[in-house]
């Protein structure tokens, strides 16, 4: 009955090729053990895989001495790495837990590449999931943190999240197979284990299906989740198609503007607090300023702009041209193209981001206009404004970039010459993508 649940399981979401090589994670443990030995059964091709963390001591080195063992006598092909785990989390400043993860998934992904292997299985059984979901709720999460565990991410499958601990200990006794136990298992000392050992017995004199029941609901809200990645990805695409400006009214007129709001800000690095207070923001002044993980978002009067800061790494560069008049029948309409009298010209050009008191007589005007306040009537957003620059030539500004060139450099009748510029912005790896003829 086990063997025909796990094979339904791979089967109904696809998990493995009949007959194919899979890559076993394991660690000695009941799951593993379990994994490989049905895995082996079903007729797979395997090789497995075993991690020593060196965390628990001569422990540690039981598990291994126990997996070479059960390997030679399955015939079946194993690796083995040591980690020195403490080491490496207290390098990277994070818990020893979360290095143990990153450490032992970046080996399989390289086993996994280097041997062929279309995918690794690992031994997450349903209690997993359940004790994930559990987690996730008391942390606060959304749809796909009541999801549970996934059968799939990336090239980890999970061919025994359809079947609970009780049956994989069942099956293990049934083959009369041995397998080792992590101690810290049995310690309540982690959030994960408390809920194993603590939280989940509690649960089942209330219902002792408890576990198949929050898996159902799990497995239920995988639906749910697609209907509302679909709705939000259309939300998304309403609100801020660029990218880069979320209207207002737009998002006012969602059914729900906060959950997209969170869908378009939290990969850059907003919180669910700070998306409140932008929420909020919409109904005062505009102008305020929200700092992310690598971005600024500011309320505009009707947008929300965002910025990365990788933005700002960004070189501006001036590019010049003299060309003869009668070379150029028809002039560069693009407004990235300024084309000025070159005889009215004063060198050295200077390209600067423009300064409060600069001012300058736009094309088509008779008299002197500030840029601060040309750029007020344009209704130019704070972040449009701090990144606007100017052409001055002997101390006149002979262009607003990509605004609008100074009337008395324009090019006339009498013009024989004409200077052609373009501001080019550009990181070191970019290449040229001139409008300049």
């Amino acid at each position: 009955m086990f063997r025909q649940e796990v094979f339904r399981w791979i089967e109904e979401r696809h998990l493995l090729l009949s007959g194919e090589r899979v890559l076993v994670a394991l660690s000695g443990g009941a799951d593993s053990v379990a994994l490989l030995c049905v895995l082996q059964e079903l007729g797979y091709r395997l090789e497995a895989a075993h991690c020593n963390f060196h965390l628990r001591g001569e422990e540690s080195d039981r598990d291994e001495r126990f997996v070479r063992q059960l390997c030679e006598r399955r015939q079946i092909p194993l690796h083995v790495i040591h980690f020195s785990t403490g080491a490496y989390a207290a390098s990277r400043k994070i818990s020893i837990e979360m290095a143990a993860r990153e450490l032992r998934y970046r080996w399989f992904e390289e086993l996994r590449d280097q041997g062929g292997f279309r995918v690794v299985a690992v031994a997450h059984h349903r209690d997993d999931s359940v004790e994930t979901l559990l987690l996730n709720l008391t942390r606060g999460t959304g749809i796909n943190g009541l999801r549970g565990i996934r059968p799939v991410n990336g090239t980890v499958v999970r061919p025994l999240l359809g079947v609970s601990r009780e049956a994989i200990l069942t099956y293990l006794d049934r083959l009369g197979q041995p397998y080792v136990t992590d101690s810290t298992n049995l310690e309540d000392a982690y959030a994960r284990n408390k809920i194993r050992l603590n939280v989940l017995p509690a649960l089942r004199e209330i219902n002792p299906s408890v576990a198949e029941s929050i898996a159902e609901t799990a497995s239920r809200l995988d639906d749910v989740a697609e209907i509302y990645r679909h709705a939000m990805q259309e939300a998304c695409c309403r609100v801020c198609p660029d990218g880069k400006r979320i209207s207002i009214p737009a998002l006012l007129k969602e059914v729900a503007p906060q959950a997209v709001l969170f869908e378009l800000l939290h990969g850059k690095g907003f919180n669910a607090s700070q998306i409140r207070d932008i929420l909020r923001s919409l109904s005062g002044e505009s102008g305020r300023l929200f700092q992310g993980a690598g971005w600024t978002l500011l309320r505009d009067r009707k947008y929300l702009f965002l910025r990365s800061d990788a933005e700002k790494s960004i070189l501006s560069v001036l590019q010049e041209r003299i060309v003869p008049v009668e070379d150029l029948p028809v002039l560069p309409r693009e407004k990235e193209v300024a084309c000025l009298d070159a005889d009215r010209i004063t060198w050295p050009l200077e390209l600067r981001v423009w300064s409060s008191g600069d001012r300058f007589i736009p094309l088509g005007m008779q008299n002197y206009k500030k840029v601060r306040d040309y750029l007020r009537d344009r209704k130019m957003s704070l972040f449009e404004k701090e990144k606007q620059q100017v052409v001055v030539s002997g101390g006149e500004i002979v262009w607003l970039v990509n605004e609008r060139i100074d009337q008395r450099f324009r090019v006339t009748g009498q013009t024989r010459r004409v200077l052609l510029l373009q501001v080019r912005e550009e990181r070191s790896e970019e290449t040229s993508n001139d409008l300049i003829p």
